[in-house]
């Protein structure tokens, strides 16, 4: 079966489809993935097919920030997402026999799907239904609504998501010679499969059939890399350090930034080792190392806490390696995932992006360095994730239809 996997954003958003694409490769499907070009080296890197979408995410965020208006952000947006839709129609144009798409492009990738007869199946990384027993990622004043408040939040989340596309799919349709019905929204698809973990979000009990919880899709390891020689001399030189890294956030903030981390480091009395992403971070002193991209499952285990903007997928890496944690999310799903870290007991209280100082990330690290129940919890919920096959419910669905 020709399978075609549709996601848009930062790496965080590409990089766990590397993982799944593989499994569904040596399971012996035709795997391709469409990405923004950024992710193209990524995605072949890891033996998938690439097929391009058009759009900078990283330029988009720069630009965000840069806005002086909310009109001119959200013309940004419409630009970006129109951008996206003609690129979903080209990549499905390309051949598939299944599409399966993340949560962002989901009303696109139903769209196009319908327009070709071509099914979908959403695999998404964050809760995307409404539900009583929480907030979804994104809601507005969060702490404390209760289950009908939650449902409600919910709710808008959703109408807000399915709003950012709104103008897209009704010009796609028109493109592709559909009906000018309702645009699609992401909670249209059937059957979705969320790549997270049950023990991390139980799967909530009013979601409706056909909606699973299936455990982690881990990113796939490029062929034939190697961890360069300074971090190996680094990680052997001195005991576990600290990681600290922003991702795909807090782009031409790296001077600042630096300096803050680099202070931080000397007031908790640690080693780290600091991921340069889309911020451009650096670090100087013998006890911090300034890198770029190192796959998180090798790195992680090697350290004694990671400090990270609470994204899906470092979230999960942290978790996966039995590593506790300091979250300091910015924005998006990320205040979501820091608030569940801390309830799971594997980090002290998040420590949001516009309160960072030098003071109070150093005082976090060292709060979460000094409760060993941190790290304890770590690895106990790190053994309880070790026994999922995330992939694996997915793949039998798959295996299903394609019999049939």
């Amino acid at each position: 079966m020709r399978i075609l996997i549709i996601t848009a954003g930062s790496r965080g958003d590409v990089a766990p489809f590397t993982g799944l694409g593989r499994r569904l490769l040596d399971a012996g499907h035709q795997v391709a993935v469409a990405a923004h070009p950024p992710f193209a080296a990524l995605v072949g890197g890891c033996g998938l097919d690439y097929r391009p979408v058009p759009g900078d995410p990283q330029g988009l965020i720069r630009d965000w920030s840069r806005a002086t208006s909310r009109e001119e952000a959200q013309a940004l947006t419409r630009a970006y997402a129109d951008g996206l839709a003609d690129g979903v129609a080209e990549a499905v144009a390309g051949g598939a026999d299944l599409l399966l798409t993340a949560s962002g492009p989901a009303p696109l990738s139903r769209t196009t799907g319908e327009a070709f007869g071509i099914p979908v199946i959403g695999t998404y990384l964050v809760p995307a239904f409404a539900t009583g027993e929480f907030p979804l990622p994104n809601a507005r004043n969060a702490d404390g609504l209760g289950p009908e408040g939650n449902l409600a939040a919910g709710r808008d989340v959703l109408r807000r998501a399915e709003g950012v596309f709104a103008g897209s799919v009704t010009r796609l349709r028109t493109r592709l010679g559909l009906p000018a019905d309702a645009p699609s929204a992401p909670g249209d698809i059937r059957p979705v499969f969320h790549g997270f973990s049950p023990l991390v979000v139980p799967r909530p009990q009013d979601w409706p059939s056909g909606v699973e919880v299936a455990g982690y899709w881990w990113p796939a390891r490029p062929d034939r890399w190697q961890p360069p020689a300074e971090l190996t001399d680094f990680l052997q030189a001195g005991p576990p350090p600290v990681f600290i890294g922003f991702g795909s956030m807090a782009a031409g903030q790296g001077e600042r930034l630096s300096e803050l981390v680099t202070a931080a480091v000397k007031r908790a009395g640690v080693r780290a080792v600091v991921q340069a992403g889309w911020a451009g971070l650096s670090g100087c002193g013998g006890d911090v190392l300034a890198i770029g991209d190192v796959p998180h499952d090798w790195l992680f285990p090697r350290t004694a806490a990671v400090v990270h903007h609470a994204g899906a997928g470092t979230t999960a890496a942290g978790l996966r390696a039995g590593v506790p944690a300091v979250p300091v999310p910015v924005m998006a799903d990320q205040p979501f995932w820091a608030s569940r870290l801390h309830q799971l007991g594997v980090a002290p209280r998040p420590l949001p992006f516009q309160d960072l100082t030098a003071e109070a990330l150093g005082d976090a690290i060292t709060a979460c360095l000094s409760e060993p129940a941190h790290r304890h919890r770590a690895t106990e919920l790190a053994r309880g994730i070790a026994a999922e096959d995330g992939a694996a419910s997915l793949l039998a669905h798959i295996g299903s239809q394609d019999a049939g």
